[in-house]
């Protein structure tokens, strides 16, 4: 019975995850959570199908992912075959802010909190949740391949970063590119493992809740316009988190060791939409 951990399971992409992997009864989903309290659709998922079930931690916190870690553990004999780190902090404020705008506007307070905070969620999150369930994924590796994926972005790419050209959102992509050099270390880390790693872009998707703000909507579409350049027949229409998931879990299955490290589309290239 293949079991899975989901991090931001409450909403977006996270919640599609635990929906469509919990559709088949072999499986069984853990959806990790920073508040229950802030994921009605999470509990009435886990209410409706016996093999879901709703953890409570947040990824900046290493002991209390530890505690959910045991969790997991006694519900599965100690093992985890599948551990996807979605959980992130996408920036709103200021995301079309290149390196140069935050000196222009004297905003060096902000450019520091950026930074912390996106590489607090989006880095030091996927490290401290990985470690926490690397025992169980370990424990899983004797006996099957046991996968850790990340979700990345296509922004955390350079060489799209510079085709298209788009110098905004600085923290946000900074984060994502190391995110996936944190991937290739645990890669090169467990090579003698039944391990993988493996960092995927999901693809443009709109999860948002509410209509964006101007600062919001400003910086999508120079998001869009620039991203179009590089791949004009492209619609320029976000993906449902029902297609995105959709489309990843059709590559993480077939994810094997000797892709371990690597970071791919949700198409399994390295074509980002």
């Amino acid at each position: 019975m293949p079991s899975y951990v989901i991090t931001g399971a409450n909403r977006g992409i996270g919640i599609e995850f635990v929906r469509q992997l919990s559709a088949d009864p072999a499986n069984t989903v853990f959806g990790l959570v920073r508040n229950k309290g802030n994921s009605q659709d999470l509990l009435a998922l886990e209410k409706e199908r016996a093999n879901v079930r709703v953890l409570e931690a947040d990824v900046t916190d290493a002991p209390r992912l530890r505690a959910a870690a045991d969790e997991v553990a006694k519900a599965t004999g100690g093992t985890l075959e599948y551990l996807i780190n979605n959980a992130a902090y996408v920036q709103k404020e200021r995301f079309d802010y290149d390196p140069v705008t935050y000196g222009e506007k004297g905003e060096d307070a902000a450019l520091e909190a950026d930074l912390d905070q996106n590489f607090r969620v989006n880095v030091l999150g996927v490290v401290h949740t990985t470690n926490a369930f690397l025992p169980l994924l370990r424990a899983a590796a004797k006996h099957t391949t046991a996968r850790v994926i990340t979700l990345s972005s296509g922004v955390g790419d350079v060489d799209l970063t510079l085709a298209m050209p788009f110098a905004g959102a600085l923290p946000y992509c900074a984060s994502k590119a190391a995110v996936n050099m944190v991937v290739a270390k645990y890669a090169a880390k467990f090579t003698d493992e039944n391990l993988v790693f493996l960092a995927i872009s999901p693809g443009l998707v709109d999860t948002s809740t509410s209509p964006p703000t101007p600062e919001e909507l400003k910086g999508a579409i120079a998001f869009i316009t620039a991203l179009h350049k590089v791949y004009p027949d492209w619609e320029a229409k976000p993906l449902t988190p029902t297609q995105s998931v959709t489309a990843m879990l059709k590559v993480i299955p077939n994810v094997e060791r000797k892709d371990s490290g690597a970071f791919v589309s949700h198409l399994g290239s390295k074509k980002w939409v």
